[in-house]
């Protein structure tokens, strides 16, 4: 298990964080996925991440749901793109604003912390546009 301290471990100068709270929001973080795979071939200094967010409690089983969570992701390149974060949810939701768990939240940050973009819930056309236009100003 790698350990990350987030957003400061990250390796692009621009992150897009793919954050989810349940299983089935996956085939909203899949909509992402084409523009970030151009993104990040258009962009050097970019890298975009899925953020599955589960409760603290689950900790001590971290290892069967990331065995898991392995097993469904085929594609290596995705499986090392995901940090998965057993932490305190709802502290975790206050502090970036997320009113509640419904939707998937996108979001562009640097390493420092800084937030540049942010939406919520699938791709849709107008934020890839603000995604594109923010990635390409940062």
């Amino acid at each position: 298990m790698v350990s990350h301290q987030l957003p400061k471990t990250l390796a692009g100068e621009v992150n897009l964080l793919l954050i989810a709270f349940r299983q089935w929001q996956q085939r909203d973080v899949d909509t992402w996925t084409p523009v970030a795979d151009e993104l990040a071939c258009d962009y050097p200094q970019f890298r975009a991440y899925e953020l599955p967010v589960i409760s603290q409690a689950y900790r001590p089983v971290a290892g069967f749901i990331d065995g898991g969570m392995r097993s469904g992701i085929p594609d290596p390149n995705v499986r090392d793109a995901t940090i998965t974060l057993y932490i305190n949810r709802s502290d975790f939701m206050r502090r970036l604003q997320i009113p509640n768990v419904r939707s998937i939240v996108p979001m562009l940050v640097r390493p420092s912390g800084t937030i540049l973009w942010r939406t919520e819930g699938p791709r849709t056309p107008r934020s890839e546009a603000e995604l594109r236009s923010s990635v390409a100003a940062a």
